[in-house]
């Protein structure tokens, strides 16, 4: 654990960066005494929205939040409900390249990711390629620091973000949004915008949350896969593995991998009363304004989380972990704010990769590694593959 004083300049947090395992859960869990401050929430203005967004509100709102939109996620709904759709879509992009052809998978998969969360979310009535362009360019901003109230951005940065941002968030609502909320209006669907058409929120309000879960359920996911893919082609034993290996095996591979590769490397938390926190090295207390950076890479790799004859940089599917500790680590989160995405994620990313591995594909070039500020996680860009000349079928 370690504290970072401010220098001195006008709006700058003292932070501490928490790389201990323990100690990250702590404040993740300490739901009455932090705020959220990741994705730029503390930009958000408050006052503008009828119903703050999901992903950036706290305390019994949150709560309430979550309960309602909880049965879209349940693992028995998810696996029920849209494994079907999974498949046919996979087979459907996967089908897309011939035998011999050539494929780039982080853009399969950002099509994939897109057309299932689309589903669960009720963006249905409008093209799904062209959706994810609208997505992806939403992504394209200026850097900024996140330890400053305004974000260390000068003038100049606050326009280009501003016109990156809102034109494809604008697009994003005529075209995708505007149709949904329209069709669900007239016939309620078992979809979140009906959901949210119900609970009274208005067009701009169920905008803001389409383009929390674009962000959450559809692009972070597409980096995943394409992680996972990375891994499963490198590595001869684990790929085998996977492939002859019953679902439940086959998740806790996944799971490992996003351990070791969690897709959101920083969870950031504002302390809004003071936070005694402990673990193996000693005890700190975080002060009410202090922010908090949870470094989930490596307290997912924590030394002292880990059993003595493991190494927590290791990929070991089924480790042992302390008790209560999700098989993904944080890379979900934990508390108030775990991504209940989870079981969609593993799910959507298995039923591609197993179908994509079926048909034996070969490494033609490596992915090139990015980092996004917004998500505080990497990008996978350019990943290619090609199918063998005669193709084994899908799985």
């Amino acid at each position: 654990m370690e504290r970072q004083g401010a220098d001195g300049s006008p709006g700058v947090s003292t932070v501490w960066r928490i790389r201990s395992l323990e100690a990250a859960r702590q404040v993740l869990r300490a739901r009455h005494a932090t705020t959220q401050a990741g994705f730029t929430a503390e930009a958000i203005p408050q006052g503008r929205l009828k119903h703050h967004p999901i992903l950036v509100s706290d305390g019994p709102l949150h709560d309430e939040q979550r309960r309602k939109v909880a049965r879209f996620f349940a693992p028995v709904v998810v696996a029920e409900r849209y494994t079907p759709q999974m498949e046919e879509c996979a087979d459907r992009l996967l089908g897309q390249t011939p035998p011999g052809g050539r494929l780039e998978l982080d853009e399969l998969a950002l099509h994939y990711t897109v057309e299932v969360t689309a589903e669960v979310v009720g963006l249905t009535e409008s093209s799904v390629p062209r959706m994810s362009r609208r997505l992806v360019s939403f992504f394209r901003q200026p850097p900024f620091d996140i330890t400053r109230r305004d974000l260390g951005r000068t003038r100049r940065q606050w326009m280009r973000a501003a016109f990156n941002g809102l034109l494809p968030i604008g697009r994003f609502f005529l075209a995708d949004v505007r149709p949904a909320i329209r069709e669900r209006r007239r016939e309620r669907r078992d979809d979140i915008i009906s959901h949210l058409v119900d609970e009274g929120y208005t067009d701009v309000d169920i905008l803001v949350e389409c383009v929390t879960y674009g962000t959450a359920g559809m692009v972070t996911t597409r980096e995943f896969v394409t992680m996972a893919a990375w891994h499963l082609l490198r590595d001869d034993a684990l790929r085998e593995r996977y492939a002859v290996a019953g679902q439940e095996e086959r998740f806790a591979i996944l799971h490992e991998i996003i351990r070791l590769e969690p897709v959101v490397g920083h969870l950031y938390r504002r302390a809004q009363d003071p936070i005694c926190v402990t673990d193996g090295d000693g005890s700190w207390t975080i002060e009410a304004g202090d922010l908090v950076d949870v470094c989930v890479r490596s307290a997912n790799a924590d030394p002292q989380a880990q059993a003595p004859d493991e190494d927590g940089l290791d990929l070991c599917p089924g480790r042992s972990l302390p008790r209560g500790v999700n098989a993904a680590g944080l890379s979900f989160g934990d508390g108030a704010h775990k991504c209940p995405g989870q079981p969609l994620a593993i799910l959507e990313s298995d039923v591609l990769l197993t179908r994509l591995l079926a048909r034996s594909p070969r490494l033609v070039r490596e992915p090139e590694v990015g980092w996004d500020d917004l998500i505080e996680g990497y990008t996978l860009r350019g990943l290619e593959l090609e199918l063998p000349a005669t193709s084994s079928g899908s799985r």
